[in-house]
């Protein structure tokens, strides 16, 4: 048993190192606030572990979808359900980006500077649960339509996901209301489609970019470290191959 324990944390060592970092950047997090709240004797920013427990879902919901979607029976029967609530809750990872601007409406009770560390912890772990989150639902797509149907999933998603931000944030929708009266939320977002302002389409262009850019750089990061792990210990016939597999991506 205890071999049979000592391979699987082997072979998930960077899967559960991930799991291990998000866990002790949300414990750092909960910590931040309830030492402001200490100090200051005051509840703002409460309202952030709420909205970080809300990014926890999509990344909850991904990982459930990506690990029985190995079996083909799923893929058709549970998967599609799991992909639309991932879809109406996603938003709510990178949602805490728009929590900076919290700062603007001064600090009280606790240093500029303090308060300023706490929501970029917060906004920078929500981002990175909802980037692993999209990057295991692209991981599905890729394997049952192919590398090309997978990344016009990411392009498609960013621009989703900056709309539900700003209907989260100017709209004052959240993704409990499209579960809770879907009518009435239909109507809300079907009149910002038909009559988009000029605000709506810079910010949804701004965040996708901005989106688009970390998941790109992460995204490439991670595959770096995969050829430098592999140069390291392959033969020069694996090194070809390898270099084969990347000009084919």
């Amino acid at each position: 048993m205890s071999n049979r324990f000592r391979n699987f944390i082997v072979r998930n060592r960077y899967n559960i190192a991930v799991f291990a970092l998000l866990n002790g950047a949300c414990l750092v997090c909960i910590g931040l606030v309830a030492a402001r709240v200490a100090y200051s004797e005051s509840g703002r920013h409460l309202g952030l572990v709420w909205n970080l427990f809300l990014a926890w879902i999509p990344f909850i919901l991904s990982y459930i979808a990506h690990a029985i979607s190995w079996r083909r029976i799923w893929l058709y029967l549970v998967i599609p359900v799991l992909a639309f609530l991932w879809l109406i809750f996603f938003p709510n990872a990178p949602y805490m980006l728009t929590d900076l601007q919290d700062i603007a409406r001064g600090t009280y009770g606790a240093p500029l500077w303090y308060d300023v560390s706490l929501l970029v912890w917060f906004s920078w772990t929500a981002m990175l649960l909802g980037i692993v989150s999209l990057n295991l639902m692209q991981d599905i797509v890729i394997r049952r339509f192919g590398r090309v149907a997978g990344w016009l999933f990411v392009l498609v998603m960013l621009p989703l996901s900056s709309f539900g931000i700003y209907i989260g944030r100017f709209v004052r929708l959240n993704s409990w209301d499209i579960l809770q009266d879907p009518a009435e939320t239909a109507m809300n977002i079907l009149g910002l489609v038909i009559d988009p302002s000029m605000r709506l389409a810079a910010f949804i262009i701004l965040y996708s970019v901005f989106f688009l850019f970390v998941y790109l750089l992460l995204y490439s990061f991670s595959h770096l470290l995969q050829e430098h792990t592999i140069r390291a210990k392959g033969s020069p016939e694996q090194l070809e191959a390898t270099h084969k597999i990347n000009v084919q991506k």
